[in-house]
This record gives C-alpha cells, sequence and structure tokens, in this order.
C-alpha cells in the first residue's frame, strides 16, 4: 500500500514538474510573439508615416517616394508593401528618386474586381503620370518580376531600363498545362500568429533568417495581395505564357540572381539571361533570396547599368 502511494505521489509531482515547464514555455512563447509583433508594427508604423496616396482607375494606390535623381519604380514581392519595397533601394535616395507602390491589395492600395496583371501595370502608369514622372527604371524583386516584366513590354516608351532582382522567371518553352495548385500562403494561413509559428522555418525552407517575419508582420494589411498574388501573379507565367516571351523585351535589362535562391529558380535567370537582348547580369554564388551580403557588388553593378542608360 505505501509503495502505491508512495508511486502517486511521485506521478503527481512529475506531472506538475511538466505542466509547470509547459506552462513557463507557453508564456515564454506568448511574450516573445507579442514583443516580435511590437517590433513589426513599430517598424511599419514608420512607414506608414511616410506613404502617400493617389486615385487610380484601379482604386486607391499607395505609395512611398523619396530621394532625388534618375527615378526608380519598385515592384515588391509577395508579402510586401510600399514598406519592403522602399528597403529593396531605401538606401540609396541621395543618388537616385525611389517611387515604392504598394501592389493590388497591399498596404493601402485597393484589390479591384477580376484584377491582372496588365491592370496593374496600368494602374503603375497612372502613378508615374500623377507625379510627373515620363521614364524610369522598373526594379523588381520577387513575384513582383512578373508585373516588372510585362510592364517592360507594354510600355517601352516609359521604360529606361529593367532591373531583376532574384526575380521570376517564365518556363524555357511553353507549359502543356495550366498552373495549379498554391503558389503562396493560403489565406487561412495569412495572419501574424501563422506567420510567426512557421518563422523558425523560414532558413531550412527559403534560406531565410527568422528575423524576416519583423518585415512581413503586419500580415492582415496584406492578406488580399498575397492571396492574389499566389492565385494570379505567379501563376501568370504559366498561364499566359505568350505575355512573356522575355525575348521581344525592347529595353535594357539587369538580372542579378543568387544560385542558392530557394524561392526564385536561378536556372530559369541564367536561362533568359542569354535570351534577352541588350541584357548583363550578375550570379552570385550565395546570399539567398535576399542576396545577402552582397549589396556593394549589387549598387556598382546598378550604378554601371544606370550610367549607360539614363
Amino acid at each position: 500500500m505505501r509503495k502505491n502511494k508512495t508511486r502517486k505521489k511521485r506521478k503527481k509531482k512529475l506531472l506538475m514538474i511538466v505542466l509547470i515547464i509547459l506552462g513557463i514555455g507557453i508564456v515564454a512563447l506568448t511574450v516573445d510573439f507579442f514583443i516580435v509583433r511590437k517590433i513589426a508594427l513599430d517598424r511599419f508604423s514608420t512607414y506608414e508615416a511616410k506613404a502617400k496616396s493617389t486615385a487610380t482607375s484601379y482604386g486607391k494606390m499607395s505609395y512611398i517616394d523619396k530621394g532625388s535623381g534618375e527615378p526608380f519604380l519598385i515592384c515588391h514581392g509577395i508579402t510586401g508593401g510600399y514598406d519592403q519595397g522602399f528597403d529593396v533601394m531605401g538606401g540609396r535616395t541621395d543618388d537616385y528618386r525611389i517611387i515604392a507602390p504598394s501592389r493590388f491589395g497591399y498596404p493601402g492600395t485597393d484589390m479591384p474586381e477580376n484584377a491582372t496583371i496588365d491592370m496593374q501595370v496600368e494602374a503603375y502608369i497612372e502613378l508615374l503620370d500623377e507625379l510627373g514622372i515620363e521614364k524610369t527604371f522598373v526594379t523588381a524583386t520577387s513575384a513582383g518580376g512578373t508585373v516588372a516584366e510585362r510592364f517592360s513590354m507594354m510600355h517601352p516608351e516609359r521604360c529606361k531600363g529593367l532591373i531583376l532582382y532574384c526575380s521570376g522567371y517564365p518556363a524555357q518553352e511553353k507549359p502543356s498545362e495550366p498552373a495549379s495548385g498554391m503558389t503562396g500562403p493560403p489565406a487561412f494561413f495569412c495572419n501574424d500568429f501563422a506567420m510567426w509559428m512557421i518563422s523558425p522555418l523560414f532558413k531550412p525552407m527559403m534560406g531565410m533568417e527568422r528575423n524576416v517575419i519583423k518585415q512581413i508582420m503586419p500580415m492582415k494589411e496584406r492578406k488580399a495581395g498575397i492571396v492574389f498574388d499566389g492565385d494570379v501573379v505567379n501563376k501568370d507565367h504559366t498561364n499566359n505564357y505568350d505575355n512573356y516571351d522575355l525575348k521581344n523585351i525592347q529595353v535594357p535589362v539587369l538580372i542579378i540572381h543568387s544560385e542558392d535562391d530557394k524561392l526564385a529558380d536561378s536556372d530559369k535567370a541564367k536561362y533568359w539571361s542569354k535570351e534577352i537582348p541588350n541584357c548583363k547580369s550578375i550570379f552570385f554564388s550565395g546570399g539567398g533570396h535576399l542576396m545577402t551580403g552582397n549589396s556593394e557588388e549589387i549598387n556598382e553593378v546598378l550604378d554601371d547599368f544606370v550610367e549607360e542608360n539614363k
């Protein structure tokens, strides 16, 4: 009897210890989530204060317009917005004028009904008209490459040059079937807590550090754009392949890509770097999707490209 009581007491103590440890872990994780979210929201608010808005035929568009010199229109990637777009070249405002709009459905920009890539391009043209900019360098990262490529082909007269940072490209040959499946986070996953939960997987899955989550939050303001990217933008190279024969690009092109990019296929980038007329390219062995550690060389190559084509 005494042995049974002793065993029960030990089991209770062990259970209590386990519950205490679990409780401490839950509290620590909760605190971490709110700390990370607070940092992210504080960061976003500084960009929000810089943003302006204009009315287009497709609804309101919000953007950041800073700096002076040759203008650059930035097409941000998935989970982006004017904040991430501005970060692409935010450190160059002493040299260039950086115009970073939120694409459809991203912070401060409406999502028009039945939106298309071509509609996004025309919205950009209206923004440039509003700002009095006749020609600009168009720069894109990741999913924004689809829009930027289309811009350069629809309106070469408005484009001084196309710069593609670790962007997506069409296949070498026309796909036999339309794109299917998910090409972006599902709608139910587009919230701060869900993204924070999977952030430890950013490195093994995408090659990006976990702290990138601080640039992705707040998700609520980006949800419509993320869903649009997954359903339309990321599939357009396949579903409207004939719109993306990059051999027909009539403007100078600069391709900058990392060979270890886990999100944008470097083999496609290398293929098109040889097929696009008047194209220059540079490929880094490391740096991942964000081309980390290569900023100095990127700036040098970019400055040379601008000098040749301004």
